[in-house]
């Protein structure tokens, strides 16, 4: 069902199958031209037919929509795009960062997955879950029908849309493209997946997410946490207000999770591998996990190793073809 948040503004609820987080929250902005869709679903009947159900309730046509925000890439934000351009010609927009993933991750991935086989190999996985692990994100193709965005932003841009008048916010961590928008006179955010009110977002370190994806997104978030905020729109769970409170917790429970993973880092040597599968995580334990579950808690604890690394609490070595972490003399 459609819900007004703001004079015009709707927030919409678009069902994910199959997956615990339930709903994804696109959010539908009139503006002088027409209307502005920021995100937009799974490519599945299911998703496909809420959206057009939702539009309808508030007098909307797929004509109606003249351009479409992306905030990532990721299936449930990005996967009905290319439908969506098809049906209407609307312009697709998104960051420079999410658009060099397209063609890596839905048209052509056979040298992402050449490329993950040796990183889980480097990481400790054994032989036993590599080809599960290396496909494990294969099944999302299925639910993004790809299209190539006709605009990109780079952060710091304004979009005016009539009404409402949005400051782009470039947002890495979860992924490296991510987007938020802020409405600066209207005081409220699209946060996209980069700020929810309970759960927070997988931030990983993989083959196309190098470097300090955990550093940077901490550092965005404290970015965020300075605006004059009255109510924050997320793309996942509900409405909440009090952004500064919520990035606060944020960044203590990356505090908590990193000194849980240290713990288990012994002076010898240990693989993300090996701290991943010892770790209780929020949704159960390693061996309970599916292998897309399992690969994205390898790439989460390699985050926040390489973070550590970065602080100088620990020490990364490679061994025989395994990178291994171990406790620094100051960690």
């Amino acid at each position: 069902m459609a819900t007004e948040v703001l004079p015009g503004l709707y927030q919409l609820k678009v069902p994910i199958p199959n997956n615990p987080l339930g709903w994804v929250l696109p959010y539908l902005v009139p503006g002088d031209d027409g209307y502005t869709l920021v995100d937009c679903g799974w490519n599945t009947p299911e998703a496909f037919a809420a959206l057009e159900e939702e539009l309808k309730e508030v007098k909307v046509t797929f004509d109606d929509i003249k351009r479409l925000l992306v905030t990532h890439v990721h299936p449930d934000h990005y996967g009905l795009a290319g439908r969506i351009k098809e049906i209407c010609n609307a312009e697709v927009i998104i960051h420079q960062r999410e658009r060099d993933f397209i063609r890596s991750r839905y048209r052509n991935p056979e040298q992402l997955l050449e490329r993950m086989a040796g990183w889980l190999v480097e990481n400790g996985v054994p032989k036993s879950e590599m080809t599960e692990l290396q496909q494990a994100s294969m099944p999302a193709r299925a639910w993004v029908t790809p299209v190539e965005p006709d605009r990109v932003l780079w952060g710091g841009e304004t979009l005016d849309f009539g009404r409402y008048v949005f400051e782009v916010y470039w947002t890495p961590g979860h992924s490296p493209g991510h987007l938020c928008f802020y409405e600066r006179k209207q005081r409220f955010i699209l946060t996209g997946d980069h700020v929810l009110p309970s759960i927070t977002p997988n931030v990983s370190l993989h083959p196309q997410q190098m470097g300090n994806p955990l550093g940077d997104y901490l550092a965005s978030l404290r970015r965020l946490e300075t605006l004059d905020v009255e109510r924050v729109l997320p793309a996942h769970e509900y409405e909440f207000k009090d952004l500064r409170g919520r990035v606060n917790e944020i960044v203590e429970h990356h505090d908590t999770r990193l000194n849980e993973m240290l713990a288990i880092v012994g002076d010898g040597g240990t693989t993300a591998y090996d701290v991943a599968s010892g770790i209780v995580w929020t949704t159960g334990t390693y061996e309970t996990f599916s292998f897309w579950m399992r690969r994205a808690a390898i790439s989460e604890t390699l985050a926040h190793l390489e973070y550590a690394v970065q602080e100088g609490r620990l020490v990364r070595s490679m061994r025989d073809g395994v990178v291994r972490y171990e406790l620094s003399d100051g960690g």
